[in-house]
């Protein structure tokens, strides 16, 4: 039978079709956490240091274990703590991300810091964040991710 033949078409067809199948399931399987409203707060003028928020979804219970970006030196995971009436910031290990829970990565709360940025951000821009997520079984998933830059302004009036 020739390639020419229907009956070639179609396997061809077949063939195509599951690959691209497979190919879906692979990236499904990159990125086993939803992530919505992904930015990052734009730095002040000469300030090197911006922060990023997020909410992640996870279907079963996973951890975010390290966030890194081009654009800076060194990312933390951080948290905001309130002790007798003052703010305090400090790193964390790690963020669980409890089975079908929405966990808010936001101001005031537990966030990422990046810091020493290599270059100003400007509001608009998409700033690449690379999640490394870690499973049950200790293995990792790595996925990036675009964050807006949006100005400290325009995130004061900004609600979901």
């Amino acid at each position: 039978m020739s390639s020419s033949e229907p009956g070639a078409q179609a396997v061809g067809i077949a063939a195509l079709f599951a690959g691209a199948l497979a190919l879906a399931s692979a990236a499904h399987a990159a990125q086993p956490v939803s992530v919505k409203d992904a930015w990052v707060r734009v730095p002040a003028p000469g300030q090197s240091v911006a922060s990023a928020y997020m909410e992640l979804t996870s279907p079963t219970a996973l951890a975010l274990i390290s966030v890194a970006s081009p654009v800076a030196g060194r990312v933390e995971l951080h948290a905001v703590t309130t002790d007798d009436g003052v703010m305090k910031m400090r790193p964390v290990g790690t963020i669980e991300l409890p089975a079908g829970k929405p966990v808010k990565i936001a101001p005031g709360g537990l966030h990422v810091m990046l810091d020493d940025l290599k270059r100003p951000l400007k509001a608009g821009e998409k700033v690449p964040l690379t999640l490394i997520i870690q499973r049950a079984d200790f293995s990792r998933a790595v996925f990036t991710i675009e964050a807006e830059a949006r100005s400290a302004t325009a995130t004061r009036s900004h609600h979901h």
